[in-house]
């Protein structure tokens, strides 16, 4: 009996190693399916991370804007920096004709609906007068008066004071999305439509100067385009630009049939009146991109709000006049191709992002500033880099929170939803779980295998 129970103990304890073995060895094939997504990389360099530390300007185009603003002398610089942020960064979308016409419609019925609840003898004609004025007035009050933006050449210095450091380091973090996820992308063409003052180019130059052998800088306001070029000539007109083959226009090239590989139009599309023009622009700008188009606007409602105008269009409606048959798919920020949840959730919040970078060295200005923006990349190939054989990823959309063997990310996911996914090493890998903590705001996070649903929550919780 001592050695049968003694020969059962036995079993037993290699049947427990054995199965302790099998754990181990099916939690390291785990891991290493996980370690399959970061293709050889740091965790705190994973394939999604795509956020860029502090940015400055180009040597070059600092010490330009620098000479181009003391040399300008405007008066009350500061003052009127600070003025123009505050215009363009509330600046609205004017409202179309159809809903005015509605809203007056909707107006002059409760009028008059109020207006007959009086008893008494009532003159028609003079009541009509007197609605059709109070409709007028309340319009006026109420609705957001656009005007376009007029650059003379001290408007423009206002503007490259206020933004142009900004405005480049939106650009360059839109534009790292395509460097770091399409490596082998080599453009030898570049539009840049509404260029101003000329910050794609710049930011184009430093990912892909080694290829760029043409870059043509599209807008109508004529003394934004001398500001560009004597930029780019570091501000002295005998001078060689210091990037070459940039040519200016103030008009698209006519032949519809004219690709560029990369086509981008920054803080341009609030700058067009009305819901068909711009349905307009970024149709014809489509046509004109042969791999890439970089949208990029003000990191608002409205700016978010235009671009998924723009994403509605390419993706949704039929283009009459097709050079390239090739279809239109969302490459950045959206990891689906579903309507934008951020739409459907009340109170709309916009989607965006935030850049921070060193502001020109101006008076008055801090040391480091945090520009906050909206963009949307579309493309004609498939979407690259961080496509992964059995790894969904997901966005960020906001500043991921660490606490104590967990992170909170709020996610915008593959399958449309928005998700607060709190992430453990435990339940979701040690290699997901460090890189969730490695990333941040804007960047992608592989979301490998299902969680429980105590460990999802919707974003209207």
């Amino acid at each position: 009996m001592a050695s049968r129970s003694y020969a059962a103990c036995v079993f037993c304890q290699k049947a427990v190693a054995v199965k302790i073995m099998c754990r181990g060895m099916s939690a390291a094939a785990q891991s290493q399916s996980h370690m399959d997504f970061l293709k050889g990389e740091l965790h705190r360099k994973h394939p999604g991370v795509t956020n860029l530390k502090t940015l400055r300007l180009p040597e070059e185009l600092q010490t330009a804007a620098r000479s181009i603003i003391h040399r300008a002398q405007v008066t009350r610089l500061n003052d009127r920096v600070r003025s123009l942020t505050n215009i363009l960064w509330s600046r609205k979308r004017a409202v179309e004709d159809s809903n005015l016409r509605q809203k007056a419609v909707s107006l002059e019925k409760e009028l008059w609906e109020k207006a007959m609840e009086k008893r008494g003898d009532l003159d028609e004609e003079a009541l009509e007068d007197g609605i059709r004025r109070k409709v007028l007035s309340e319009l006026r009050r109420t609705t957001y008066h656009w005007t376009p933006m007029k650059y003379n050449e001290e408007l423009g210095v206002v503007y490259m004071a206020a933004r142009l450091a900004g405005g480049y380091a939106a650009v360059r973090r839109a534009l790292n999305e395509i460097k770091k996820r399409d490596p082998s992308f080599a453009p030898q063409s570049l539009l840049d439509f509404g260029s101003g003052l000329g910050t794609v180019v710049w930011a184009s130059h430093l990912c892909w100067g080694d290829t760029l052998k043409e870059m043509v800088c599209v807008d109508s306001s004529g003394p934004m385009n001398i500001l560009a070029e004597r930029l780019l000539k570091g501000d002295d007109e005998r001078a060689e630009p210091h990037i070459k083959q940039v040519y200016f226009r103030q008009f698209l090239p006519v032949s519809p049939k004219v690709q560029f590989d990369l086509v981008a139009a920054a803080f341009t599309l609030s700058e067009l009146q009305n819901a068909k023009d711009r349905e307009e622009a970024v149709m014809t700008l489509w046509r004109k991109t042969s791999s890439y188009l970089v949208l990029v606007e003000n990191g608002t409602k409205e700016g978010h709000q235009m671009l998924m105008e723009a994403r509605e269009t390419l993706l949704k409606k039929q283009d009459k006049t097709i050079h390239d048959n090739r279809p239109a798919s969302v490459f950045a920020p959206c990891p689906h191709e579903l309507t934008c949840p951020k739409l459907t959730h009340e109170p709309i919040t916009p989607c965006n992002f935030q850049q921070q970078y060193q502001p020109l060295p101006l008076p008055g200005h801090n040391n480091q500033q945090r520009e906050k923006f909206s963009y949307l990349i579309l493309s004609r190939t498939e979407p690259a880099g961080t496509e992964t054989e059995g790894v969904d990823w997901a966005r960020l959309i906001a500043p991921v929170q660490r606490r104590t063997r967990h992170v909170h990310c709020r996610m915008c996911c593959p399958d449309g939803q928005l998700q607060h996914l709190v992430v453990t090493a435990k339940k979701h890998s040690r290699d997901v779980y460090r890189c969730a903590r490695s990333s941040d705001w804007g960047d992608q996070v592989p979301v490998i295998q299902r969680v429980d649903d105590d460990d999802v929550q919707t974003d209207s919780e």
